[in-house]
This record gives C-alpha cells, sequence and structure tokens, in this order.
C-alpha cells in the first residue's frame, strides 16, 4: 500500500513526529513530498491541513488507518531543501517542525478552519432546528451562541442528532483580470474595416489591433489603456464576436514605480578586491562567510550589486537580506535598477496578495535575485550562487515569536546547503560575528575608506546637563540650533533623530507623583497630541487624555519627557521656516508611506527629516550635511547587556548619514552621559576600540560570544501561576544540568506584565552542556499541555535581550 508520512497542523498538542495515512488510489499519483494536504484528525470529523514530510511506496502498517482527503496544491509547495531546513530549525530553535514549515510559507498558504454544524435528523430541539433555518449545514460559532442553545447542541450531538464538522479552507488565490482573444482573422478584420463608419473610431482602432496583432490575447484594461478606447466600445466588440473574454492570472505589482535605470559603477582597490574574493568563492563553490566591515559611505551596496551580477552570470541566483522595511525602497531602487523584473521582493510592507504572487515567481523561476527582510530568507530559490546579509549586527534579524531563529544562522545553514558563500555586512558588525572572524571561522574583508575619499564627518558631543543649567532646555541644544539655520541658509540638509515616539513620555500628577499606567501592561502610557489620546506601545491601548489626577483628583497634571511629535512643534517654533517631515510608527503605518516620505525628502521637498531609528541606516542623500541626535542615551541605560553596543552602533550608522557625497558632514551628538566608552567611541567611529572594550567586558561578566544563553519564559494571566511554573522548572534545569551551567533566576521580566500576562524567566548561561538539547526538548513537549489552560513556556536560544 502507499502511505503518507504527514506533518499536522494542529494547535495544541503538536508533534514532530508525523502521522501516516493511507493514500486512496485517486490520489495515488499526485501525491508528492512537500505538498499541503486535507487529513482527518481525531475521531474523524476533524479536518486539518498538513504537509506531506515523506512517501512510502511500498509501506506496511498493523492497524486501519486513515486516507488523505484531499490536496490543497498540485505542486509542491516546499522542496526537499526548505523541508530539511524545516526539520534542522525545529530542532536548532527548540520549536515544532509544522511552526518552521507555516512560518517559510506566505501567509495566505496558511489554511483557516471553518466548524459547521451538519443536521442528522429533524428530530431535534426546536430552538436547533431555527438554527437550521431550512438548511442542512451552517456555519458553527460558539462564542457567538447563547450558552443555554450550546448546552442544547452539545447534548443533540451525543445523541447524534447534529454533527460537528471541520472545513479546511485555503486562502491562496491567484488574481485574474479579463483578457481579450480575437475570434475573428485577419482578412475578416479588414473586411469589416471596410465596411464600418468613419467616424466609429474606437471600432476602428479595435479592428487596428486585430489586423496588427494576428492571434495575441491581451488584457482588457492594457487594450483601453494602451491604445485610448472605451470600454462601452469593448464590450460592443465583444457582442459583435469579435473578441472571446476570459479570466486570465495575474502577477500583483507590490512596485508600480518606474525605476531609472543604474549602471556598475568604479570600484576602488578595496571594493574591487572584495568582489574578486567573493565571486572566486561563488566559481569554486565554496560556503565560506564573509565578514565585510566597511565604514559608513565605504560602498558595501555597490559590492554587493557586482557580487549579485557575478553570481547571475554564471547561472546561479542571489538572494540579499536587509533588516528592516525602512531601508528596503531605497535598497530595491537600486536592485531594481540594475536587474529590472528579475528581482522579487519579500518583506512585511507587502500585502499579502502581493507576498503570495512574489513568492510564485520566484518559485515558478521567473525571479532570480530577492531583495526583502527576515522572512526572505526562505524565498524557494534553486541554484543560489550568493546570500547578502546587510547591516549584518540588527536585532530585527532575530524573531520574537516561535520558531525563534535568528536570520544568520539559517543563512549559513543555506549557504552550506548551496555550497556558495554567504556574505555578512556591516560598519558596526555584532560581537559574535567579530570574533568569529577573529578567531578564522569568518573570512573578515575590510572596506575601511569612504567611495569619494571623503573623510567621516566630525562629531561633536553636547553635554546636556550644561545646556539645561544654562536655558533649561533639554530638547536642543545652542549649538545644535545654530548649525540647524546655518545648513539651511545654505539649502542643504538635516537629519534628526530621538528614539523615543510620541509627545511625551509620561503624565504625572504634581501633588501626588501618580502616573498613568496600562491597564494591561506594566509600562506607563504616552501621550499623542496629534490623537490627543494616551497610548501604549506595547498593546494599543488607548485613552483620553485626563485633565485630573486619579489618586488625588488634583489638577495640576504635567507631561514629562520628550517624544518626536513633542519636537516637530518645538522645531517649528524654534526654526519657523523649515520644511520638517516626521518619521516614526505613527507616520509610516499606512503602506507605501515609508517610500513616500523618503521619496519627498530625496526630491529637496523638506528640508528636516526627523525621525526615530528607522532613519539611522541604510539612507543615503547627498545633500545631508548634518545629523543632530537629540537624546543618545535612550538605549544607553536599559537593563541589557547589549545596551552599550546598540548605542555605539546607533550612533555610528546615524553619524554616517552626514557628508556621504562632496560636501563635508558634521554631527552634533546631545547626551546627558558624555563620558559613557560606547558614546566616546562612536564619536571617532572606531570600531576596533570599542569591539576590544565590549569584549573584555563580555568575558569578565560571562556573556556571549563567550557564553551561550538561553531565555526560558513562562507567562499566565495569574500572577502565581506563571512564578510556580518557573520554579518548577527551574528545579528541572538544577537536577539535569551541570553545575558550570550559570541560572539567572527565576526572576519577574523587566516588564512584568504584558497584555494583560504576567511574565517569569530564567536566563541560562554556558559553555558545553551535554544535557541541554534533552532538557529544553524535554521542557517544550511536557509543557504545552498547560497552553490549554492559558499557561505558555517558551524557549529562546541565543535571546538578543533579557528585557
Amino acid at each position: 500500500m502507499r502511505l503518507a508520512k504527514v506533518i499536522v497542523d494542529v494547535p495544541t498538542m503538536q508533534t514532530n513526529d508525523p502521522y501516516t495515512y493511507l493514500v486512496p488510489d485517486e490520489l495515488s499519483d499526485k501525491i508528492q513530498k512537500g505538498m499541503r494536504v486535507i487529513v482527518p484528525f481525531g475521531n474523524g470529523s476533524r479536518k486539518i491541513q498538513g504537509i506531506i514530510a515523506d512517501v512510502d511506496n511500498d509501506g506496511e502498517f498493523d492497524g486501519k488507518l486513515k486516507k488523505i482527503e484531499g490536496i490543497l496544491d498540485l505542486e509542491p509547495v516546499l522542496n526537499p531543501e526548505l523541508l530539511s531546513l524545516s526539520k534542522w530549525m525545529s530542532k536548532k530553535t527548540y520549536a515544532f517542525q509544522i511552526s518552521c514549515i507555516l512560518t517559510m510559507l506566505p501567509s495566505v498558504m496558511r489554511a483557516k478552519y471553518q466548524k459547521q454544524l451538519v443536521l442528522n435528523s429533524d428530530d431535534v430541539d426546536d430552538d436547533i432546528l431555527k438554527l437550521f433555518d431550512g438548511s442542512t449545514v451552517i456555519d458553527f460559532d460558539v462564542d457567538k451562541l447563547p450558552n443555554d442553545i450550546v448546552r442544547k447542541i452539545i447534548q443533540a450531538r451525543k445523541k447524534r442528532q447534529v454533527v460537528i464538522k471541520y472545513k479546511v479552507q485555503d486562502n491562496a488565490k491567484a488574481k485574474k483580470i479579463y483578457a481579450l482573444s480575437s475570434k475573428i482573422s485577419t482578412d475578416e478584420a479588414k473586411h469589416e474595416l471596410e465596411n464600418i463608419r468613419k467616424n466609429s473610431k474606437n471600432l476602428i482602432k479595435i479592428l487596428q489591433y486585430i489586423i496588427s496583432h494576428p492571434g495575441e490575447s491581451i488584457a482588457q484594461r492594457k487594450l483601453a489603456k494602451d491604445y485610448d478606447i472605451s470600454e462601452s466600445s469593448i464590450k460592443t466588440a465583444i457582442q459583435k464576436n469579435w473578441f472571446k473574454r476570459f479570466l486570465q492570472e495575474e502577477y500583483r505589482n507590490p512596485y508600480k514605480q518606474t525605476v531609472k535605470r543604474n549602471y556598475p559603477l568604479k570600484l576602488n582597490d578595496d571594493q574591487a578586491n572584495a568582489v574578486n574574493t567573493i565571486s572566486d568563492s561563488i566559481e569554486k563553490e565554496n560556503d565560506q562567510v564573509y565578514l565585510l566591515e566597511g565604514v559608513t559611505g565605504s560602498g558595501k551596496t555597490e559590492v554587493y550589486l557586482q557580487t549579485i551580477q557575478r553570481a547571475l552570470k554564471m547561472g546561479k541566483t542571489a538572494l540579499m537580506l536587509v533588516p528592516e522595511i525602512s531601508l528596503t525602497p531605497q535598497m530595491v531602487k537600486r536592485v531594481k535598477g540594475r536587474f529590472g523584473d528579475r528581482v522579487a521582493m519579500l518583506h512585511s510592507g507587502l500585502s499579502s496578495g502581493e507576498k503570495y504572487d512574489e513568492w510564485r515567481r520566484i518559485e515558478n523561476g521567473e525571479a532570480d535575485v530577492v531583495v526583502g527582510a527576515r522572512s526572505a530568507i526562505f524565498a524557494p530559490l534553486d541554484n543560489i550562487g550568493v546570500i547578502i546579509m546587510d547591516e549584518e549586527h540588527e536585532s530585527s534579524y532575530k524573531q520574537d515569536d516561535a520558531p525563534r531563529y535568528h536570520t544568520r544562522d539559517v543563512a549559513k545553514w543555506r549557504a552550506n546547503y548551496h555550497n556558495c558563500p554567504l556574505v555578512l555586512g556591516s560598519a558596526t558588525p555584532s560581537l559574535e560575528s567579530r570574533a568569529r572572524a577573529t578567531k578564522g571561522v569568518y573570512t573578515l574583508i575590510r572596506l575601511p575608506h569612504r567611495i569619494n575619499n571623503q573623510s567621516l564627518p566630525e562629531v561633536r558631543i553636547i553635554d546636556m546637563k550644561e545646556q539645561m543649567k544654562e536655558n533649561g532646555q533639554e530638547d536642543f541644544s545652542n549649538e545644535l540650533l545654530a548649525a540647524i539655520n546655518n545648513r539651511l541658509q545654505k539649502h542643504e540638509q538635516v537629519v534628526l533623530m530621538l528614539n523615543r515616539r510620541g509627545y511625551s513620555s509620561f503624565v504625572m500628577c504634581r501633588n501626588c507623583g501618580f502616573v498613568l499606567h496600562c491597564p494591561n501592561c506594566d509600562i506607563s502610557l504616552t501621550l499623542h497630541m496629534d490623537s490627543r489620546t494616551m497610548k501604549c506601545h506595547y498593546c494599543g491601548h488607548e485613552e483620553p487624555i485626563p485633565n485630573k489626577c486619579r489618586n488625588c483628583g488634583s489638577k495640576k497634571i504635567r507631561y514629562y519627557g520628550t517624544g518626536t511629535q513633542k519636537v516637530q512643534q518645538q522645531l517649528q517654533r524654534l526654526v519657523p521656516n523649515a520644511r520638517i517631515l516626521r518619521m516614526d510608527v505613527d507616520t509610516t503605518r499606512r503602506k507605501g508611506s515609508h517610500e513616500r516620505l523618503l521619496q519627498r525628502f530625496g526630491n529637496g521637498d523638506a528640508d528636516i527629516l526627523l525621525g526615530t531609528q528607522m532613519i539611522a541606516k541604510g539612507l543615503d542623500f547627498p545633500n545631508v550635511t548634518l545629523v543632530g541626535v537629540l537624546n543618545a542615551d535612550t538605549s544607553l541605560d536599559l537593563p541589557d547587556f547589549r545596551s552599550s553596543e546598540r548605542t555605539f552602533d546607533l550612533l555610528t550608522q546615524v553619524s554616517g548619514r552626514a557628508g556621504r557625497a562632496e560636501k563635508s558632514g558634521l554631527v552634533y551628538v546631545q547626551t546627558f552621559n558624555p563620558d559613557n566608552y560606547a558614546i566616546q567611541l562612536s564619536k571617532k567611529q572606531d570600531y576596533e576600540l570599542f569591539y576590544r572594550k565590549e569584549m573584555s567586558i563580555r568575558h569578565e561578566t560571562n556573556y556571549p560570544p563567550y557564553f551561550f544563553t538561553v531565555k526560558i519564559t513562562a507567562s499566565d494571566v495569574n500572577e502565581s501561576k506563571a512564578a510556580a511554573k518557573m520554579f518548577e522548572i527551574a528545579k528541572i534545569l538544577k537536577a539535569k544540568l551541570s553545575q558550570q551551567a550559570i541560572m539567572l533566576g527565576p526572576s519577574p521580566s523587566s516588564i512584568l506584565k504584558l497584555k494583560n500576562k504576567y511574565y517569569y524567566q530564567i536566563i541560562i548561561k554556558y559553555k558545553h552542556e551535554p544535557n541541554m538539547d534533552e532538557c529544553l526538548e524535554y521542557i517544550l513537549n511536557h509543557y504545552q499541555k498547560d497552553a490549554q489552560k492559558g499557561l505558555y513556556v517558551n524557549i529562546d536560544p541565543d535571546p538578543l535581550n533579557f528585557m
């Protein structure tokens, strides 16, 4: 008999062991590994989606097997590489394989399940009969029915008077448009043309099109637009039997802008060495990892593009990753300008349909260059020649939810599979990558000079403690304001960064000190003046701005702290003639808003670009000569071992936005901690000295890259249950791990309450733990039963922060 091993999509009590199903005769010639199928599960009435992990043509099984009930695909959606990758990921990230598979696929390919209630007998309670209203099958949603009706349905089900069935819905739908093909020959069209009235201009155009394009089909809207023909005339042509109208698939186009073609630039010696070294690995099919460390403005992007060009010439494909959607517009523009329609995009800014169509273009071999954010690492490319990760140090490359993978690890796996090089690029590499390069695990390639031989911008540090004493101003120093006015007089542009959105950080009563907190999270609400509301940036809770204290009734309410909204208002008052664009989460919610804002700034429609950290990286505007960091301390004092590294990275990156062309750049960094080593070393952009200093601190405190780490978290709406579960897990860890493992906790998370759930955690630091995998696998499987009661236990290998 023909058997299939199926990995099932069950939300609770998952397993990495596939279930065995019988392949029915009618599907025998269609079933392949990597296909999505519909299978019965449990008592048989429940239908769920599964992925075929393997097929056994001569299988044997003792006992009764359930049959596969249907297929959702004509071709496999996962090739053998991605199936193997999902298995590796499940072990690497301590997650279930089905979660890894669903992460790889476009969201529209994840099945939705619909409950249906089927009437089995007319001898049923009248209240239930009313629900059916003459039908025998209705959609069934327990939450929308009164409790007494639900009780009656349960009783009727026990008597088999009604049956609950599960329907699997496939949301992967192709976009279809109307197209036309001629039904008459060229001679017939010429005959019609001779007899048609001279004033029937649109019909004449249609006949001329048919004569000049024999046998061709065309999209109806394209015919109307390109040939200036009215829809009513096309309808008349269809009625005259000149055209046959039919539906055809059309890819959704996520990049509708016309991109100007760009050509390879002349490389300097450092760039040429980088391209030749990496290209040599592509040709020799060597899976070497290269760390491309280049100062800001050193031309890393051109190295990427010319390396991709070499891979394409060898008949291979290329995958290029950028960390955030805010970086994608300019990067995509350069890649699209170089390689045209060969480029596909995959990132969170696309609609579900656009992602699905881009994924299909890649899968069908219609695109051989993919550029995108984290999830693009799973693009179904064949014969990959090079994988590139730009800004490899960025935290957005780590997935927050299960499976908690790091893109760099997946990229290394795929590079090894395809025997191709992986290029990790950054001006400020992560300490982990730099340490591997120092040990010779990675090959270090340096780009120490800017491409135009322009010096790095001068950086001046402003002590805001002194400014507060002088003028009471906490947002703008006198020096920065003078520099802004100077640049505006020269018609040059300014970039200002404040890594805090909103108007004020919190609202406090001056009488009793009461601070307004989110009812769902252990965090203060942020004031937003544009919507006149207090907002939680974690759960989205909103409420009106209070006019009196809830605690004591006083009206002495004051706004404390600052955010991008408040700074924009102050700046407009201080520099009234300036045209200011604000770029933060609040102004970039709508699709395409990132690109529109950057395009306006690039076109010179604004003098000042004010934003959060999303403006710090990857932006290249030749007229920007001044950068101001309004508060360099926002990430410095966080309770996290990477806070100094993140501060140095951010300041170095944002400083690099100034003076990227012929004009020299100047940077002002405002801080209340001017002597901090991360701030002082970012002034010189001295990565090497920062690396040595930070590595020394990490070595003394037993943190990565000297130690591996794991974070285990328990969450529940009841704080005591979450804490008790964490102490229970701690006992297991102490019993199974060696004395060399360092365990921190159990303790409350830095933010104890989020979205009405309490979080407790344990951090494990270790070098060599032979029992670690077995121990974490046990926790993964054993504690998932608690999820049915609302208590979740999560494992995060190599977390980027402990907050």
